[in-house]
């Protein structure tokens, strides 16, 4: 059943969405908040990562299917697939507050390092929309293969990995430019795509034939592929690099592989079809979106086992985690560029990412 929708990518915009009422604004405490997509809902659940509950409900677009955070956590950025649109949620107070119109079917999202460019991948359009963060403008189109789904930067933020599913492809973005510089063979039907912390390695759900591509960021070639479970969807890398998470959507399980081995070292069972999956700033849980239960898993990355399962709207598909600080500290867009370069470091020795929560500002949550 996953196989027959994701593959036909069924164009929703026809269907009748359920409407949403409007909530007044509502501010969380500083936090690291999970941001989950719900698809049949038209709606954000913002689940508090510190107890592992819905701290708020935020309506969106129709048909909401990927969501990414930025990187000084202000803003969230979600796709909606049925109105080509991404809207930009303001997460101290958990509004939208711009609606961007981007191109056809908008589904995989991700943000540059430093915040000044949001980057969309448009199933229909076979395009990639660029906005511009700090006036959520439409600044550049860029044709890429057929039926683009997912994206990802790499930490110096001059890349984009984009995969192609029909083309069974991916391509790369430089993203001074705005040009395709690489077009790298994958496996069938890739949809998932997550790059390393130290920026050397690019890793490939392909959905069709059971297997995650490993590709070389230096040399944009195959370096390897790893047999996972059926119809491999979602991906996340952990911060320190040593583990790369794939969801197995017609398995439900997680396929974690050892990255320096590119093998896998553990099978976790989730809940029904999972979607997508996130890791928490500090490495420690993984949080996984079920389609058909209506739920979120959180593992334990330690254990690799279930420790917590959050009933969220109908239809959960994609999750981004962020750490909100008090409002008005920092701005969306303006981050210095990165000076990292790529090809520092090994995959899978990365040091340890620690996020550090700031300290409670002085007000009451609304």
């Amino acid at each position: 059943m996953l196989r027959a929708l994701v593959a036909g990518l069924v164009l929703v915009a026809g269907l009748a969405m359920p409407m949403v009422a409007p909530q007044p604004a509502q501010a969380v405490p500083p936090g690291t908040y999970a941001y989950v997509a719900n698809f049949n809902a038209n709606t954000v659940s913002v689940i508090n990562t510190a107890t592992n509950t819905v701290a708020v409900t935020v309506p969106v677009g129709a048909a909401p299917w990927g969501v990414a955070v930025s990187p000084d956590g202000t803003r969230a950025y979600v796709t909606n697939r049925a109105d080509g649109t991404v809207s930009v949620i303001n997460t101290a107070t958990d509004t939208v507050v711009a609606t961007v119109p981007v191109g056809l079917e908008p589904l995989g999202v991700a943000v540059s390092p430093d915040g000044t460019r949001a980057y969309v991948t448009n199933f229909s359009a076979d395009t990639v929309s660029v906005i511009k963060t700090n006036t959520n403008t439409v600044v550049a189109t860029v044709p890429v293969g057929d039926a683009p789904i997912g994206v990802a930067v790499t930490p110096d933020g001059t890349r984009a990995y984009v995969t192609n599913a029909n083309a069974d492809t991916v391509s790369v973005i430089k993203t001074a430019t705005n040009t395709v510089v690489a077009t790298v063979p994958v496996g069938a039907f890739p949809f998932g795509v997550a790059v390393s912390p130290n920026g050397t390695r690019a890793y490939i759900t392909n959905l069709n034939d059971d297997t995650a591509s490993v590709i070389n960021t230096n040399t944009n070639t195959l370096v390897a592929t790893v047999p996972v479970g059926d119809a491999p969807q979602g991906v996340a890398v952990s911060p320190d690099g040593t583990r790369a998470y794939v969801i197995n959507a017609d398995a439900d399980t997680v396929s974690v592989i050892k990255t320096n081995t590119n093998t896998v070292v553990a099978t976790i069972p989730v809940g029904d079809a999972p979607r997508e999956v996130a890791v928490s700033p500090d490495g420690t849980r993984a949080y996984v979106t079920n389609a058909n239960a209506d739920t979120v898993s959180v593992i334990n990355t330690a254990t690799n086992t279930v420790v917590a399962t959050i009933p969220v709207d109908d239809l959960p598909f994609g999750v981004a985690i962020g750490v909100v600080t008090c409002p008005g500290h920092g701005k969306p867009g303006h981050g210095k560029p990165g000076h990292g370069k790529p090809g520092h470091g090994k995959p899978g020795h990365d040091r340890p990412t620690t996020a550090t929560v700031p300290a409670p500002c002085n007000r009451t949550p609304a």
